[in-house]
């Protein structure tokens, strides 16, 4: 089948709804995925018009032009290479249904983006933390459903720096991983592999202590049906366990109690902080690899670029020859 003549080009408005009704129905992309290709399509098509192009004749060079337009605009390279990723989503999407006889996005290349270095939270940060969830835990002034909810965020701070479990796996977790006796928890991450985490000491005190006040709290009916769960932070929700976004939410609200800036804190950098601490303390890469869960190394090996920072950073502040 040829390519739809100039004369019956379609409307870049009508490409784009017919763009996003694909991604919607074949690749499930939900409705912040396709807020942000509409926006980024909407401004392609602007810049289009104003030179008498459109989706359906622009030619590579025109293409070319708008990134080059975008830099001008001030866009940082991370913005720049998400506009070139939706224009070769599209002109994809247009040479698979006929509508384009070519793709003039082929052979565009994008802006190199660095890898940025992830967020850690230094020793002491992550300690002011567990200490300030403790206090709430052991506050003798709260209701039981307010002390119970403190014992689950220090139960899940405490497992979350102990073992560096991505959120998703960490709210997930069995009530069975609550034994007393578990010095290993099975977990199930991506790709539904299984591996072995270890527990200290004080990760499997507060799964007890957090586990014997869900017990405890057997009396209230909706509570009773939580306490029969088998996860081990269960919830009301269709999971039926906690949420990563509820626990998100909380993690930062304990940040602030703390003393530290909410944007600095999240699950998943505490889950850096985790691999960070233990790298810089001498583990050995592959060990902290097997821990993560990561199926390559160098994804791990971000965090040797963390460690190397921080000492450069040190040396830079602390040496006495260093230049002020």
């Amino acid at each position: 089948m040829r390519a739809r003549s100039s004369a019956n080009k379609p409307s870049d408005t009508k490409l784009a709804g017919l763009f996003l009704d694909m991604l919607a129905a074949e690749q499930g992309a939900g409705p912040n995925t396709l807020d942000a290709y509409r926006r980024d399509l909407t401004d392609f098509s602007e810049f289009l018009g104003r030179s008498g192009h459109t989706f359906a004749d622009a030619e590579t060079q025109t293409l070319r032009d708008y990134l080059a337009d975008l830099d001008t605009r001030g866009f940082k390279s991370t913005s720049v290479a998400r506009r070139l990723s939706a224009m070769r989503h599209l002109y994809r999407f247009l040479l698979n249904e006929r509508i384009r006889s070519e793709d003039p996005a082929a052979i565009l290349s994008g802006p190199k983006r660095g890898r940025g270095l992830p967020k850690v939270l230094s020793i002491a940060d992550v300690d002011r933390m567990l200490r300030r969830a403790k206090e709430l835990s052991e506050a003798e002034d709260a209701s039981p459903a307010k002390r119970l909810r403190a014992l689950r965020l220090y139960c899940l701070l405490e497992v979350l720096y102990a073992t560096g479990l991505r959120v998703s796996e960490l709210v997930a977790l069995p009530r069975t991983a609550a034994k007393r006796d578990a010095r290993m928890i099975v977990v199930r991450g991506k790709g539904n592999k299984e591996r072995l985490v270890p527990l200290n000491e004080a990760s499997r005190q507060a799964m007890a202590d957090y586990l014997s006040a869900t017990e405890a709290a057997k009396t209230e009916k909706k509570k009773d049906s939580l306490a029969a769960s088998k996860w081990l932070f269960p919830s009301f929700g269709e999971s039926g366990h906690l949420t990563r976004q509820h626990f998100a939410r909380d993690l930062k609200e304990l940040a602030v109690a703390s003393g530290l800036q909410a944007r600095l804190v999240s699950p998943h950098v505490l889950r850096h902080a985790f691999a960070s601490h233990l790298l810089h303390n001498g583990a050995d890469l592959r060990i902290v690899q097997t821990l993560l869960g990561h199926t390559d190394i160098s994804t791990t090996q971000i965090y040797t670029h963390v460690v190397e920072e921080r000492l450069k950073s040190l040396v830079r502040d602390l040496h006495p020859l260093a230049e002020k």
